[in-house]
């Protein structure tokens, strides 16, 4: 497997990848992905002879990065990849104070996060806010 930076944007591919995953709300519109997708910081691909994993991040640069995207293929799980790319960001950029990311609420995914030193913001002694629009 190797990870890469991912600029080119392959829009089949892209699809297939968030199709794996079942996130129907942006392959529904993928005109607004790919504008996501090149308006990013960074968006890093793993690959292993085809796109088996992507990571999205946006923010500054400096005193923040948010994680708005991460997917590993669901057949693909599991097996490192997921935790590769998440430090290919950590390591990207090691001066940034916050790095965050919102992600579903259950054990399995906090548990995650948690083993790449991640903390929930409550444990932190903060809240989040989101407007979310479907």
């Amino acid at each position: 497997m190797t990870i890469q930076v991912y600029d080119r944007f392959d829009t089949d591919e892209i699809r297939g990848l968030y199709a794996s995953v079942g996130w129907k709300s942006y392959t529904d519109d993928m005109d607004t992905l790919m504008k996501g997708c090149a308006a990013s910081l960074t968006v890093l691909a793993a690959y292993d002879g085809e796109l088996i994993g992507i990571i999205r991040a946006v923010g500054d640069g400096h005193t923040i990065v948010f994680i708005q995207d991460i997917i590993v293929r669901p057949d693909r799980q599991r097996q490192g990849i997921g935790t590769a790319l998440i430090k290919a960001v950590l390591d990207r950029w090691p001066h940034v104070r916050q790095i965050g990311l919102v992600t579903d609420d259950t054990e399995k995914t906090k548990a995650f996060y948690r083993s790449l030193g991640f903390a929930e913001l409550g444990d932190m002694g903060c809240t989040g806010f989101m407007i979310y629009r479907r």
